[in-house]
């Protein structure tokens, strides 16, 4: 295929994920099975950047050359060695194609644009990491001072704080927090607090705050388009409703829907940047679907939604090296 055709494919792949991820909020059936929708949104994300940023590539390459990836290397290649003859010559702009100058111009400009969008892509998820990661350095000095630890909550840190609060720090094993404050400890029942605590514990058993990040830097990075903004709120959910069904493996539903509420009904202040809170996202679509549990999606949907979330990332990897 030529490098038109393969941009070609590669846009429809970008806008249909684009499509898909508009749509995706609007669903029920992510509720059923918050893992496998928390994998197709994955799905959708890399796939809709990689695809984007091949769609401008391939419309610099006006010929095959063995995939995007392969031709962008040899580029590297010819440019570090000086060959810039044989450079021009590989994206189509040598004087022997005939190409007219405004060709060439948009030839150069796609390629431009897909590299920078490509690097600002990565800078985005590198800054996201990077202001998390210093956010929660801040935490865990502040922890360090004003923490201490309480027989009620073994394992996790007590802060002197009226208002009800309850949130983790990820981090490597040794250095992940869980973090109560008095006032949530005279709020809850023994039982609730310990719905709450298994919460959070999925929360950093399953690094959840990974799961996260690409989407609440997208967020950031666009904060008015509304596709990125329901993605990180979709996926926001989803992550603590799967938090929601881990924790009632140790208790009833009961106890972390009465948490729930009395953290609702009492008002909790905001987790500190970087954290995962208990009382997060629409608590009241959480309590109910944790009163009135839905029928969990069958198997054979499940498998249908990670064979879709697999063939959407091999669709533009398949496009970009081959």
């Amino acid at each position: 295929m030529t490098g038109i055709e393969d941009a070609a494919l590669l846009a429809v792949v970008a806008i249909g994920s684009a499509l898909g991820a508009s749509a995706l909020p609007r669903a029920s059936w992510p509720r059923r099975c918050p893992a496998a929708a928390i994998l197709l949104w994955q799905a959708l994300g890399l796939a809709s950047g990689l695809a984007a940023v091949g769609t401008l590539i391939g419309l610099a390459l006006p010929a095959s050359q063995g995939g995007l990836v392969l031709s962008m290397l040899r580029a590297a290649g010819l440019l570090r060695d000086g060959e810039l003859f044989s450079l021009a010559r590989l994206f189509g702009l040598g004087q022997a194609d005939g190409a007219p100058l405004v060709l060439v111009a948009v030839r150069l400009a796609c390629l431009a644009a897909g590299l920078v969008l490509l690097a600002s892509l990565c800078w985005v998820l590198l800054a996201a990491s990077i202001a998390a990661l210093h956010a929660r350095r801040r935490q865990r000095a502040l922890l360090t001072l004003l923490a201490h630890g309480d027989p009620k909550v073994p394992g996790a840190l007590v802060v002197d704080y009226p208002s009800a609060a309850a949130y983790c720090l990820p981090g490597l094993r040794s250095r992940s927090r869980i973090v109560v404050s008095v006032g949530a400890l005279e709020l809850l029942g023994r039982g609730e607090l310990a719905a709450v605590l298994a919460h959070e514990r999925a929360h950093l058993r399953e690094r959840h705050d990974l799961v996260l990040l690409p989407f609440t830097a997208l967020r950031r990075a666009f904060p008015k388009s509304a596709t990125c903004t329901g993605a990180q709120r979709a996926v926001a959910l989803l992550v603590e409703m799967l938090a929601d069904d881990r924790a009632l493996r140790g208790g009833p539903a009961r106890e972390l829907v009465s948490a729930l509420v009395r953290f609702g009904t009492a008002g909790t202040c905001p987790a500190p940047a970087g954290a995962l809170a208990v009382a997060e996202g629409e608590v009241a679509a959480r309590v109910t679907r944790l009163l009135r549990p839905a029928k969990p999606l069958p198997t054979a949907a499940v498998m249908a939604v990670c064979l879709a979330a697999a063939l959407l990332v091999a669709a533009p990897v398949t496009l970009l090296i081959v």
